[in-house]
């Protein structure tokens, strides 16, 4: 047998925090010293972090790079470790890992594949290297090999995929099995999307079983820059199986998995595979470091843990965590001393308040509130706190703000969530200032304004009224303001600009209508694993959504203004995601909506287009929010378009034609 341990360790890094990301870093290699471990895999980029965006082009980010990794390398005495950094090679720069082996650096890995699609701009940053190439970089004075190259570790060979290198369909790790590698580090900075962890759980199996290697995994942890979430996950397989993973979206700065896996069981395994032919002429991509690795002893393989990945809710809580997850570390990251919601009591500022109230609750039951409250010890009051109400009290300040259009129900309903939250709660009557607003309106214009010509503007008036009360309270207490819309409003632009869609942050941008119902309607009832429900929440969810911005005989509804939040749902992944025509659309929309007549139908597709295109400028002014879906309308992030358009007038014709042409069969 040849036993070694090897470790992965997952941390939440801040772009550009040099002195905090080192001390991360430094703190993780002692762990996995006393761990035992021969080998440790830190994340990509982990010296920098990820998130540097156009600082990476800079020459400074790069010289002190290499300067933490001078000042990292002498702690790895005894154990060959991962390091991620900016390269910069012939004014080109490449997204390089480091392996530090015993205290000196060894090489450099540079990535293959760049993701540049979606939420990621590493083109715009890095170059691809090429395949098969290799050279040296300066770093100290010292020449070190630097390119598509693996190491050999006293006899145990070490290469390297570089978190989209796996993703694509000719992974380096194809070349890799056929030079004999024994292990593959995988560093990554992969994001937060729903579902996603199934994937990398494939990727990360089939590269241990199809190239016969233990495969150690690390990604990033939490809310870096402040849009992407990364759940840290740390995986490590052999043979097929994995042997040790990390717990996703935990509020620890790191996590440290490890493993002790068998060399000579590996080879023999992948030896007697029929298909496996090494390539002999490999030996120019290979780097020889004279340094044997601690050898382990046997272990016994560690029990799987009950998590709650294995419920029926996954969505649900990966929801819950992920965005309770992002709310902490932009809270402690940005030196916020709270967080303030505008409470309507609708669903949209109740699924706000409630996430501020279970960031508390699961990083309390993780870090104890002690562990909590020190995390955040830059908030005022806060070392105060003797209980985890205490806690909430301090974090979230809430506020109903009422107008002659406001009724009873929404008050009483954002007051008992508020209480049931623990949350410090105001009732503020803003029904003056808009009177006061609309009666200067009509001495400038000379005329009284009426809902029948003027619904618009009356009903914006007293969203943005709202804003000025709810940031004044935010600066007093040095808060950040939480906006409340999300991603059907801005799909078609229901929200008030400088109204509901004010605040520093919006949480729920990227959780469209339908969902976001059904959710608190799992938090009622269920809740996430270890905290349970919101019971408080049954009034709210009991309600119909509505602006409640019109007088209360006109009965308003927001599914009335728009079309339900089902069919607006589909219509938008229909016709954004998958970019169909609004025939298309339409076509698709009869056969999942089929109770429908095809002029309402045709109808509403139209609506949506219609408004789509007329309200890009609002999308673009959203405050920044957390990136949950790998389809979301961000157009910082995810989703361009034009803010001026030809607004999809031939199609919309052709729309028109059709629908009448089917109405006429279907009568």
């Amino acid at each position: 047998m040849k036993l070694i341990r090897v470790a992965a360790c997952t941390l939440n890094q801040t772009p550009l925090a040099w002195d905090d990301n080192q001390q991360r870093i430094v703190r993780a290699i002692e762990r996995a010293r006393e761990a035992g471990a021969a080998v440790l895999c830190l994340p990509e980029l982990c010296i920098t972090g990820y998130g540097c965006e156009d600082a990476f082009l800079g020459a400074s980010t790069h010289e002190t790079a290499i300067e933490v990794l001078l000042e990292i390398a002498g702690q790895t005495r005894g154990m060959a470790v991962s390091l991620g950094l900016p390269i910069r090679v012939d004014k080109a720069n490449y997204n390089a890992s480091c392996l530090v082996v015993d205290g000196e650096i060894r090489g450099f890995v540079a990535k293959r594949a760049l993701a540049g699609d979606g939420i990621h701009y590493e083109p715009r940053w890095f170059k691809p290297w090429p395949l098969g190439r290799r050279t040296t970089v300066p770093v100290g004075g010292v020449d070190y090999p630097l390119g598509d190259i693996h190491f050999d570790v006293g006899g145990i060979k070490i290469g390297f995929e570089i978190c989209e290198d796996a993703w694509v369909a000719k992974r380096p790790g194809l070349e890799l099995a056929l030079e004999a590698v024994d292990v593959i580090l995988n560093p990554s900075a992969s994001h937060f999307a729903f579902g996603k962890y199934a994937v990398r759980d494939r990727l990360v199996l089939e590269g241990s079983r199809a190239f016969g290697v233990s495969y150690v995994y690390a990604n990033l942890l939490g809310n870096e820059a402040g849009r992407a979430i990364y759940d840290g996950d740390a995986l490590i397989a052999t043979q097929g199986r994995i042997v040790a993973r990390a717990t996703r979206f935990c509020f620890s700065d790191l996590e440290l998995v490890t493993a002790v896996v068998d060399i000579d069981n590996t080879r023999s395994r992948h030896s007697g595979l029929t298909g496996f032919n090494p390539d002999v002429r490999a030996e120019n991509l290979r780097v020889r470091v004279p340094f044997v690795l601690p050898q382990a002893q046997p272990e016994k393989p560690a029990l799987a843990k009950e998590t709650w990945e294995k419920n029926s809710h996954v969505k649900e809580e990966e929801f819950a965590r992920a965005t309770a997850l992002a709310l902490f570390d932009y809270l402690r990251k940005s030196q916020s001393q709270g967080f303030v919601v505008s409470l309507s009591g609708g669903a949209d500022s109740a699924a706000v308040a409630c996430l501020v109230r279970l960031m508390v609750a699961l990083g309390v039951a993780e870090l104890g509130l002690g562990g909590f409250v020190a995390r955040l010890s830059h908030v005022r009051w806060l070392d105060q706190a003797i209980t985890e109400h205490d806690v909430v009290r301090a974090l979230l300040t809430t506020v109903y703000q009422s107008t002659r259009n406001s009724g009873e129900t929404t008050r009483t309903a954002a007051r008992e969530l508020a209480t049931a939250l623990g949350a410090t709660h105001y009732e503020l009557d803003v029904d003056a200032l808009v009177q006061g607003y609309t009666a200067l309106a009509e001495g400038a214009i000379g005329r009284a304004l009426e809902w029948s010509s003027d619904d618009v503007a009356l009903q914006n008036i007293q969203a943005r009224v709202r804003s000025p009360s709810v940031w004044m309270l935010a600066n007093l207490k040095g808060a950040l303001l939480l906006a409340t819309s999300n991603r059907s409003e801005a799909a078609v632009g229901y929200a008030t600009m400088d109204g509901d869609t004010s605040g520093g942050l919006s949480p729920i941008a990227g959780i469209d209508k339908a969902y976001l119902r059904r959710w608190l309607g799992w938090l009622e009832r269920v809740g996430p694993l270890g905290v349970g429900p919101i019971a408080a929440l049954a009034a709210v969810n009991a309600q119909a959504p509505t602006a409640e911005l019109r007088p209360s005989e006109a009965g308003q509804t927001d599914e009335a203004d728009l079309m339900p939040y089902e069919l607006l749902d589909a219509i938008e992944r229909a016709a954004i995601r998958d970019k169909l025509t609004p025939v298309d659309v339409y076509r698709v929309m009869r056969t999942q909506f089929a109770q429908y007549s095809p002029e309402q139908l045709g109808a509403w597709v139209e609506r949506f287009f219609r408004l789509w295109c007329r309200n890009q400028w609002k999308r673009e002014r959203y405050a920044p929010s957390f990136h949950v879906d790998d389809a979301n309308l961000d157009p910082k992030t995810w989703c361009r378009f034009p803010i001026l358009s030809g607004g999809f007038e031939r199609e919309l014709a052709a729309l028109q034609r059709w629908v009448a042409e089917e109405a006429q069969s279907f009568e």
